[in-house]
């Protein structure tokens, strides 16, 4: 059945977005965001490459559904982790909202390997699937709350399944001198990764100036109660970050 979900999930954007055949212009994003931290840190707070990272997140789609990759890797090249997503928004009101997505994702380790002659370092990816929720209520112009469910499988040896809950908030446009914006994203959160688990604070912020396309960002992880390694009280990083796109237009005759 976990698997009929997944796919019925998949499916739906496309199904959805196939609807709109009656539409003459369709619009479209491109965006993306280059992230360069001295230390990479996982969707899932708790979890960090401890090492240098570049951070590539691009997005291309209309309102509705759009396919966003999430590529990160270490600043010597090498791969960490690949994840394909695709959402769908499924509620866009004024002040509610629901996003739905899936991915399919490569996680990559570095692993040492003996053929009995001598020993030399692998490279081996790791196959997972995941599915998310993200509900959210926006109280005003600078202060919106929500919660972010994320439901992974793994198919090879270590993690098989996680379970992902986050409360969290947003306060953005906090105007400091000279045009500077300050966005705060405090969050607290439950992990379950198989047999174990742990709760844990988060906080991040984005400093950025009006005009320009770079901004300092970061963030800090406290764990409460963990079960699960690595058990550090503290990860944390800063960040630089390059965005860039926009819109354009797609102009078919009606059907």
């Amino acid at each position: 059945m976990r698997y009929l979900y997944f796919l019925c999930l998949a499916a739906l954007p496309f199904s959805l977005f196939s609807q709109q055949s009656d539409t003459t212009d369709i619009h479209h994003e491109f965006s993306g965001r280059v992230t360069v931290t001295h230390n990479g840190i996982s969707i899932i707070p708790s979890f960090s490459l401890d090492a240098p990272a570049l951070i590539v997140n691009l997005k291309v789609g209309g309102d509705r559904f759009s396919f966003e990759p999430d590529l990160r890797m270490s600043l010597d090249g090498k791969p960490w982790s690949m994840l394909f997503w695709a959402r769908y928004r499924a509620l866009r009101h004024e002040r509610v909202s629901l996003r739905l997505g899936i991915h399919p994702a490569l996680n990559f380790r570095t692993i040492t390997v003996d053929d009995g002659h001598s020993q030399r370092d692998l490279l081996e990816s790791r196959r997972y699937v995941a599915t998310e929720v993200v509900p959210g209520y926006r109280v005003n112009d600078r202060l919106s709350v929500g919660m972010y469910y994320l439901l992974g499988h793994g198919f090879d040896a270590g993690l098989r399944r996680s379970h992902f809950v986050q409360l969290n908030a947003a306060v953005t446009g906090i105007r400091l001198p000279d045009e500077f914006l300050l966005d705060l994203f405090p969050q607290a959160y439950y992990l379950r990764t198989d047999a174990l688990d742990g709760t844990y604070l988060a906080g991040g912020w984005r400093l950025s100036r009006a005009g320009l396309s770079f901004a300092l960002s970061g963030l800090v992880n406290r764990s409460l109660r963990t079960e699960i390694a690595p058990e550090r009280k503290w990860i944390w990083n800063v960040a630089l970050e390059w965005s860039f796109g926009g819109e354009y237009e797609l102009v078919r005759p009606s059907i």
